[in-house]
């Protein structure tokens, strides 16, 4: 099996096919899965899947397909460009991303601009071009996820009916469904220094704990990188693979949210 897209979609479909026994190969255009997260972070969730069977082709394009008798003809060729190579596979998910499904809703004939993905242009309030008319969720610039979506429900709920809505994108948790689990919550390492922030960043193995080798149900490997103002303390980012991650990430948001530092926690 093949999947064309090293994404969060695509990894966790690929997990799933890859524990009922199918050999798994993932084709990335980038240098490396999932290049919003961590760094550090993808580099040993890549391990991971590698362990589980995995096969990775990255900084690799996808130049045609084609459906040869029961299976699939991939030609790809290196992202910068280079010599092309077929190979066969039994069958093909595309998971290269989404975009909003906003064509043919007649915006344009109210005056609401979109850009070039097709995601609605709103203020800070989530109001339109058109002040009575607001847009949230997926048809808005940001990440796809539902949560996000419904704390910018209220918040443009809590706007129209004159109140402060306010939602804190620095709390909003992603989570990839794969086995073990990856999950997220703020600055990566990489944003930070972009940003010029000084921090600190202290990072542990499961593996070093004993009941997280005694809780693992098959595997025992996970990871915890958490990074704190280097002058305040105070946590600025939260990055977890490991067995039920998803849950373990709520800590990190909460603390988040309330300003903790990375001593209190």
């Amino acid at each position: 099996m093949a999947v064309i897209g090293g994404g969060v979609i695509g990894l966790e479909m690929g997990s799933v096919w890859s524990r009922l026994g199918s050999k798994v190969t993932v084709i990335e255009f980038m240098d490396r899965l999932c290049p919003a997260m961590d760094k550090d972070l993808t580099k040993k969730f890549q391990t991971t899947l590698k362990k589980q069977g995995f096969k990775f082709k990255l900084k690799t394009k996808v130049m045609k397909s084609e459906v040869v008798g029961d299976g699939v003809a991939i030609t790809t060729e290196p992202s910068k460009g280079g010599d092309q190579t077929t190979e066969n596979y039994d069958v093909v998910l595309v998971a290269t991303g989404r975009r909003p499904y906003t064509e043919g809703l007649g915006l344009e004939n109210l005056g609401i601009q979109t850009d070039k993905l097709g995601r609605i242009d709103v203020d800070s309030h989530f109001r339109t071009a058109v002040p009575s008319i607001y847009a949230i969720g997926d048809c808005i610039d940001g990440p796809m996820l539902a949560h996000k979506a419904e704390e910018e429900g209220i918040a443009a709920v809590e706007t129209i009916a004159g109140f402060a809505g306010h939602v804190n994108y620095d709390a909003i948790p992603g989570v990839i469904y794969t086995f073990p689990e990856v999950a997220s919550v703020g600055k990566t390492e990489e944003e930070l220094k972009e940003a010029g922030v000084a921090f600190n960043k202290g990072s542990f193995p499961f593996q070093a704990n004993s009941r997280a080798r005694a809780n693992a149900t098959g595997n025992g490997e996970g990871y915890v990188k958490i990074l704190a103002d280097k002058t305040t303390d105070k946590i600025l980012g939260v990055h977890i693979m490991g067995p039920n991650a998803g849950e373990m990430i709520a800590e990190g948001v909460l603390g988040m949210e309330y300003g903790a530092s990375a001593e209190d926690v």
